[in-house]
């Protein structure tokens, strides 16, 4: 089973001029799960193939499809169809970075159920092999800035994004 290590940094500082201030509204969120994949094998799949995901877990992930520009590229906008504490869920997205040598790829939310919440919110997937066997570990990093504090951190949107990456690489695992 692939293991959960959670780091919660929040809330993070925002640097305005040279006085560094301190907000409840801004967060980020990070956890690495230990996969038997290779990185390059669950980059592909996110950056290039992001519609096929939904094969790997389709109680999470219902669909995603291409609204603008191309798979994998910088400025596309994506639209995922998902499941989030037992709730059927949208988010538009447009692909803000995308580095095939680092196996990272960064979603920027644009529209959808997020922005009911979150001013901003940006997940960042980073994919690096073991150092000491095979495998890789995929680094997960939510950036957001809440509407107001009533607002929750992503703590359980964290777990779905650590549950679906478990899903893909049993999937990739199978395939191979």
């Amino acid at each position: 089973m692939p293991s959960l290590n959670i780091k919660q940094t929040t809330p993070t500082s925002n640097i305005v001029g040279d006085t560094m201030a301190s907000s409840t509204l801004t967060g980020k969120l990070e956890a690495d799960v230990d996969i038997k994949a290779s990185p390059e094998q669950f980059h592909e799949l996110f950056a290039h193939k992001p519609h096929h995901v939904h094969h790997t877990c389709y109680d999470k992930i219902q669909g995603c499809d291409l609204h603008e520009g191309e798979w994998g590229k910088v400025g596309s906008i994506v639209h995922w169809s998902y499941v989030h504490d037992g709730k059927a869920k949208k988010a538009k997205e447009v692909v803000e970075a995308v580095d095939p040598d680092k196996n990272l790829i960064t979603f920027r939310v644009i529209e959808g159920d997020l922005m009911e919440e979150y001013k901003s919110f940006a997940a960042t997937i980073l994919v690096s092999p073991k150092s000491e066997d095979s495998g890789s570990i995929v680094h997960w990093t939510l950036e957001y800035e809440k509407l107001h504090d009533g607002i929750a951190h992503p703590e359980t949107l964290l777990q779905l994004v650590q549950d679906i990456s478990k899903d893909i690489d049993a999937h990739l695992i199978q395939a191979n």
